[in-house]
């Protein structure tokens, strides 16, 4: 059954978008019809032509160029822009005008502005600051930061002098904060005194004191005064403060540095990333200056028609690999506005306030956020002037159908609403929003241009209108370049490139990247997403992704959370395990059960009504934001869950045990 409508692009915005322009100039150039399909084909079959096209869209200019875009065969032996050297920061401070770089706002009510020309000056006086710390080409700069101007600040700089930038957010625990930077040595730690959040100050000093004696790789800590203005270098034995060290290093070089930039490899080490954590140590994912440059330009240029002048916001911290998105705006010339602290403080409508403060053009946030919205009966639309306001981007998990609708019912009925997938294996989107397509609900827009993405069955045969696995089935200039201390490749191919290879069964073609995604391809080309595919349920064989189960269960008013696993029984079966959190002062009797039960089995089928449903009193999630499933499933089957480091609430996890 088709999907319903929600919003068709009138005709002059889809006309007047970089996407229609860039599709009518290929299709001329290259020979194809100028629909969307062609295009989107065209970019997977001819990627040697689609990247380098992509370079000049994007007005990349390299300092040396490329012998050929691409060279050698297959997802591990292709190499792209052989030969070419450039800056990620160069590209993101190209602009030097007073028109808006940055836009902060925190919890607080607290404000900051910076010009690109404003932003230009403070990255060259961090990076004299980190020169003279002995940072160097290859070198890593770490944060331990909040949402914060200095954070882009110092990342722009590491990435001017060609070292890598790898960042936590403030509220893990030593523990987690070690299982990643201690696998790839800082030399550098910048970090704050501490933050807010939901009103609540959180000192993370004596975290500090504890943490850097055991990092001995570190030889400069940079303090930055956030949570109180206030703090002392020698509140953290061995830091500096911020405005001291930038501002040593800018008085010996005459007050104003020089802006230099150290010109690299495609693939030399732009970022390192992380796995969540949930399952093991986390994996440290390495990812280029080229790689992450093309593919975020795409995105944000053509996908979501971003352009110089604009805002564009993304909910986010700076562990989770959106940030690092959202960065990448300053590289068209737009206005990054970034928030620091709770997202509902003091109400679940602050940051629809924000959009209507600042005039945004793109905001983006999680399916979670707009389930919040919905429960708290937020109406943004009716509330805020949302007239500047064209585009809204949903990732972090699934967004259900009635969230789509909610959407354009309570936010604005012409609206390019985005929901995408992607992660920080990638730090992009494999499907995304386009502005020359239909939004149907609970459905993502398109493939990325260029992302050769198809849904496999157990067969490994492509399907249309049928659940399979996400692949993607020829290389991308953003696979990661590797993973840090992985020098025979082993841990980067286990992770992505290897399950078809086990029994033989990889394609005559080579490897293929399954990422983990249960999806579904329509008939209109547009991709419902399931969940993982090593959270989906099993039940007397069938494969039920998680999300179908959500989707209803979100729509129960008295239901303000919840999770759903899989058990396994002695019979090689598994039992759907569904676990919510009520409002407060509700309880889960034989009464609501009943209604639970026939609300999935009329919105889904009986085959999704769970054997067991149970009241909790939290649900355990990442710092990052995301339902940790596999961390219940360890719980409720008994078994020690590894790095509790990683989750938010780590705590909650205890409830689970014994529970089914």
């Amino acid at each position: 059954m088709p999907s319903k409508l929600l919003w068709t692009p009138r005709p002059e915005y889809a006309g007047r978008s970089q996407m229609h322009d860039f599709m009518v100039r290929m299709a001329r150039k290259h020979g194809f019809e100028p629909r969307w399909e062609p295009l989107w084909r065209w970019s997977i079959e001819r990627p040697d032509q689609f990247w380098a096209e992509m370079l000049e869209v994007a007005q990349v200019e390299p300092s040396s160029p490329a012998r050929a875009t691409m060279s050698g065969r297959g997802m591990l032996g292709t190499k792209w822009f052989e030969g070419m050297t450039l800056n990620y920061a160069r590209h993101l401070l190209r602009f030097d005008n007073d028109d808006d770089a940055i836009l902060f706002e925190d919890e607080l009510g607290r404000h900051a502005r910076l010009s690109h020309r404003q932003l230009r000056a403070e990255v060259a006086r961090c990076a004299a600051a980190l020169r003279e710390a002995g940072v160097t080409r290859g070198d890593r700069v770490a944060g331990f930061m909040p949402n914060v101007p200095e954070t882009v600040i110092a990342m722009l700089a590491a990435a001017s002098l060609g070292a890598a930038w790898s960042s936590c957010s403030p509220d893990f625990g030593v523990r987690g904060v070690l299982d990643r930077f201690g696998q790839i040595e800082p030399k550098v730690l910048v970090t704050v005194d501490g933050y807010s959040y939901g009103g609540k100050p959180q000192d993370i000093k004596p975290r500090l004191r504890e943490l850097l004696p055991a990092l001995p790789s570190v030889r400069q800590c940079v303090l930055v005064p956030f949570l109180d203005p206030h703090a002392r270098a020698d509140d953290v034995p061995g830091a500096v403060l911020w405005r001291e060290f930038v501002g040593a290093a800018a008085a010996r070089a005459g007050g104003a540095p020089p802006l230099r930039f150290e010109e690299v490899p495609f693939d030399h080490p732009l970022f390192i990333m992380y796995s969540s954590g949930t399952t093991g140590v986390p994996k440290c994912i390495v990812h280029g200056h080229g790689g992450t440059l093309l593919q975020h330009m795409k995105e944000l240029m053509l996908h979501c028609d971003l352009r110089a002048g604009e805002r564009i916001f993304y909910f986010t911290t700076c562990g989770w690999m959106m940030w690092n998105w959202l960065v990448s705006g300053l590289g068209v010339g737009a206005a990054v506005v970034l928030y620091e602290g709770n997202p509902g403080h003091p109400t679940m409508d602050r940051l629809w306030k924000l959009a209507a403060d600042l005039r945004l053009h793109v905001f983006g946030t999680s399916a979670k956020f707009i389930a919040a919205c919905e429960k708290a009966d937020v109406h943004p639309g009716r509330d805020f002037d949302l007239s500047a306001l064209r585009c809204v981007c949903s990732t972090g998990s699934p967004l259900s159908a009635e969230l789509f609708e909610w959407t354009y019912q309570r936010v604005k009925a012409d609206l390019q609403l985005s929901s995408i997938c992607g992660g920080t294996d990638i730090i992009s989107c494999f499907i995304l929003g386009n502005p020359l397509l239909p939004v149907h609900a609970g459905e993502v827009q398109c493939r990325g241009l260029g992302m050769d993405v198809q849904a496999w069955n157990d067969r490994q045969e492509p399907v249309v209108g049928q659940k399979g696995e996400l692949v993607c089935c020829t290389p991308f200039p953003c696979q990661p370049v590797g993973f840090w201390n992985d020098p025979d490749g082993s841990k980067y191919r286990g992770a992505y490139l290897d399950y078809y290879a086990e029994g033989g069964r990889e394609p005559a073609a080579g490897p293929v990247w399954r990422h983990g995604d249960f999806i579904e391809i329509t008939d209109t080309g547009g991709i419902v997403v399931y969940g993982r595919s090593d959270a989906t349920l099993n039940p007397g064989g069938v494969r039920i992704g998680t999300a179908e189960i959500y989707r209803v269960v979100e729509g129960i008013p008295e239901i303000v959370d919840s999770i759903v696993v899989g058990k396994d029984t002695p019979d090689q079966d598994v039992e759907v395990c569904l676990f919510v959190v009520l409002r407060p002062g509700l309880k889960l009797d034989a009464a609501f059960e009943r209604r639970i039960r026939d609300a999935i089995a009329s919105g889904a089928t009986k085959r999704h009504v769970p054997r067991h449903i149970r009241q909790v009193r939290a649900v355990p999630y990442t710092i990052n934001g995301k339902k940790v499933e596999l961390a219940v499933r360890q719980a409720i089957h008994g078994q020690d869950v590894p790095n509790k480091d990683a989750l938010a609430n780590p705590e909650a996890l205890e409830e689970y045990r014994g529970l089914v």
